[in-house]
């Protein structure tokens, strides 16, 4: 009346007619041993200047940066943050640029924010800015479609 059927026990299971009448060679599959799941990497976090930090030089990242301290010297990074304690001597360059505390020098950048309590003396080149109520600047503001290019006016052709 009932039998042991192959279907629910463990091990391998007996090969279907369909799959007798199929030659060997049409198909062929490899263990995959070898599989090794890719995870995205993390995107590192800021490289941050305390402010109890003086650099006397130059600094240059293709990641992000927040600078708490002093810094006397140009700055180039993805991202720059200047905190509200930190003061710049040089010229900044940053896609991103966010301005908290001071900078003394050029600023360079596809997109320059300057919050209520930035101070910068000098002139800006940016894609976008945007400048909030309070901030103090002293200098020229000009609008380039690549601010990043070296600082050199695009020179408009003679008409």
């Amino acid at each position: 009346m009932f039998s042991k059927s192959r279907i629910n026990e463990p091990g391998p299971k007996a090969a279907s007619e369909a799959d007798k009448a199929k030659p060997a060679d049409t198909v062929t599959s490899k263990p995959m041993t070898d599989f090794v799941p890719v995870t995205p990497k993390a995107k590192p976090h800021a490289s941050v200047l305390s402010s109890d930090l003086t650099v006397v030089g130059n600094l240059k990242t293709s990641g992000d940066i927040q600078i708490e301290g002093v810094v006397e010297g140009d700055v180039r990074a993805h991202l720059l943050t200047v905190g509200e304690t930190a003061t710049i001597k040089g010229e900044i360059v940053a896609d991103d640029i966010v301005v908290n505390g001071r900078v003394v020098g050029r600023v360079r950048g596809l997109k320059v924010r300057l919050t209520s309590t930035a101070r910068v003396e000098g002139d800006i080149i940016h894609k976008t800015i945007a400048i909030e109520s309070g901030a103090h600047f002293e200098g020229s503001v000009q609008r380039q479609e690549d601010p990043l290019q070296g600082g050199k006016p695009v020179a408009l052709p003679a008409s």
